[in-house]
């Protein structure tokens, strides 16, 4: 069985290469479901249709760094191939095998046109993997069992769940002969007597996770954390303003929400190798990368765009910056760090 398994790992690393992220809210970020909702809040926000968390959306995150990745290349590209693409003479992305953002993100060439690419890069959603909250000590950084499981916290997979559902477990240099801790409407106990946390702290350091939110870490039950997210969220509240008076406009006031600043998110990133592809009607060999570390190294290139001009909207009201924590990404364990090389 285990050469088996060395054989599909190897297979695996020649085919595709997954490398794993976090990143860290400097603002709010609003990832809007897209219209209003009846509700205590008029935007709200994408969750998880199971977890009931919010998320961004893979496709939001593939969206603008496709946009930001062709910026980084130059005017042309970025007028060119971002986006939808400017049509120049009806032709649209430029399709080219030695452009870096046609290849990575894909193109089209409009419907019923033939040589269009799907794109060697795959996003996940970002999830998230620890979320502030106010106390009575300050901000906590809380997460969970299912998303330090969805983080590659590979010894939470076969561990039990927390021994108290109704607790928050700190490791014990972090819990200071604490009993109790309130996050906002709940005053929980705080124990030591679960053997995971300094697994968790390894894992989440290799993230280049600060140590301040590592240092003020907790976690709690799966149920706790879906409450402690959705409790905490920033609602903010604005109202459209009348060109002719410069002034509130009557029943234009709107509410939204948020993910708040300090959150941080974990998502991952497939690269496929470039050398099972062909690129176009005339099906050329990829030239802009030549294996799935070049295809993660274009978009790790564009990450600083995104602490700078953000993602997801409402970033005219100060939303949005994210700064990408390893910008060179954690490879999958289960493949081989050179790849196909």
């Amino acid at each position: 069985m285990t050469t088996d398994n060395e054989s599909l790992n190897e297979k695996r690393s020649k085919s595709f290469k997954t490398f794993s992220f976090a990143g860290m809210a400097l603002d709010p970020i609003h990832v809007g479901t897209g219209g209003a909702r009846l509700g205590r809040v008029d935007n709200t926000i994408v969750r998880d249709p199971v977890t009931r968390i919010p998320k961004i959306p893979g496709s939001s995150i593939a969206g603008v760094m496709r946009a930001y990745t062709a910026m980084k290349e130059g005017e042309e590209k970025y007028l060119r191939c971002a986006g939808l693409g400017q049509p120049d003479g009806g032709s649209g992305h430029c399709g080219k095998a030695d452009c870096p953002v046609c290849t990575v993100f894909g193109f089209a060439k409009g419907a019923g046109s033939s040589g269009g690419f799907a794109g060697l890069a795959a996003f996940s959603d970002m999830h998230v993997l620890l979320f502030p909250v106010a106390s009575q000590l300050g901000p906590q950084w809380i997460t969970c069992p299912t998303a330090l499981r969805q983080s590659g916290v590979k010894e939470l997979s076969e561990a039990s769940d927390l021994p108290d559902q109704q607790a928050i477990y700190r490791r014990k240099d972090e819990a200071k002969n604490q009993t109790f801790l309130n996050l906002g409407w709940l005053f929980l106990p705080v124990k030591t007597d679960w053997s995971q946390p300094d697994e968790v702290v390894q894992k989440i350091e290799k993230l280049n996770v600060p140590d301040y939110i590592i240092n003020n870490l907790g976690i709690v039950s799966d149920k706790l954390f879906a409450y402690i997210v959705n409790d905490n969220l920033e609602v903010r509240t604005s109202v459209a303003i009348d060109p002719a008076t410069g002034a509130a406009e009557e029943g234009a006031l709107f509410t939204y929400e948020a993910l708040p600043r300090g959150t941080v998110l974990f998502w991952e990133l497939t690269c496929r190798n470039p050398k099972h592809f062909k690129v176009g009607v005339d099906q050329n060999d990829v030239k802009a990368v030549k294996s799935p570390e070049e295809v993660k190294e274009v978009i790790a290139n564009a990450w600083p765009y995104l602490e700078h001009l953000g993602i997801g909207g409402m970033g005219s009201r100060g939303m949005g910056r994210l700064r990408v924590l390893n910008n060179q990404g954690l490879p999958d364990a289960g493949g081989t760090e050179e790849g196909d090389r």
